[in-house]
């Protein structure tokens, strides 16, 4: 199912990013130089096809429930921890990346997305890149990619090593699915940083912590990269993408029903 997944998600969301850029045209828009508002369009759609697959292979299979994705609700602290350990790890693995390697460079796509062209498109490309992305990259990667290859029973010296090589393919893809988006020397610590959600989705049994930790670094990459927000912004941008995140995906995990008091 997995790779399955990836070649059907790219299939879709090719085509449908393609007719989407095709119907801009009538707008003055070009496929090689697609408006903001074209583009922005285009890559949700993009998403949309690899969370339209990975439902499609998941409902052939039989039933399909949001928690089967990991929309799980965790402890606040428990998720919390995870975030910050899993932040630590990335940024000090990618700071030692860009010293060693004096590599320089960003995101060029929320610039493409027209993010300092004006206000509506600073909230279009800010809701694209701090919510929608997140949400739809971590249910396929981590909910739908990683959930699948991690029931591999891999056993190398009399273990059983298969989510650690499932979380390693993941990241490696993640990686590499961001071509394009960012700077080539960096897709290194973004594979890195996809291998890392997957011990954070392991370990806390849910996707929330992941899709906070990704929403919140591409708010730190919006924020600092393009916009030279200071850290006040920043944070607000944090918070304002969490929140409506939440608002979004938490119903798909109720709270269990309380256990009724003893008399």
């Amino acid at each position: 199912m997995a790779p399955a997944g990836v070649v059907l998600g790219l299939a879709l969301g090719t085509v449908g990013s393609l007719i989407v850029e095709l119907v801009g045209q009538a707008g003055g828009s070009t496929v090689a130089h697609p408006t903001p508002t074209v583009s922005i369009i285009a890559d949700i759609v993009f998403d949309l096809g690899f969370v339209t697959a990975a439902l499609y292979l998941c409902v052939l299979r039989g039933r399909v429930r949001p928690s089967d994705f990991g929309f799980i609700r965790v402890a606040i602290s428990t998720g919390a921890k995870a975030v910050v350990l899993a932040a630590i790890a990335y940024y000090a693995v990618t700071a030692v990346y860009a010293s060693v390697f004096q590599l320089h460079g960003s995101d060029k796509l929320p610039s493409e997305l027209g993010a300092t062209h004006s206000t509506p498109a600073l909230i279009a490309a800010g809701l694209f890149v701090c919510v929608i992305a997140p949400i739809a990259e971590e249910f396929f990667f981590r909910g739908f990619f990683f959930g699948a290859l991690r029931k591999w029973r891999v056993v190398i010296g009399g273990r059983d090593v298969g989510t650690w090589l499932a979380a390693v393919i993941t990241g490696l893809l993640f990686g590499l699915a961001h071509t394009g988006s960012a700077a080539s020397q960096y897709l290194i610590p973004l594979g890195f940083l996809g291998f890392i959600l997957c011990i954070v989705r392991w370990k806390t049994g849910s996707l929330y912590p992941c899709i906070a930790l990704h929403s919140a670094n591409n708010a730190l990459a919006l924020g600092h990269n393009q916009l030279n927000w200071n850290a006040l912004e920043i944070l607000g941008l944090v918070l304002a993408s969490w929140l409506v995140v939440g608002s979004l995906t938490l119903p798909l995990a109720p709270r269990a029903p309380r256990a009724p008091r003893s008399a």
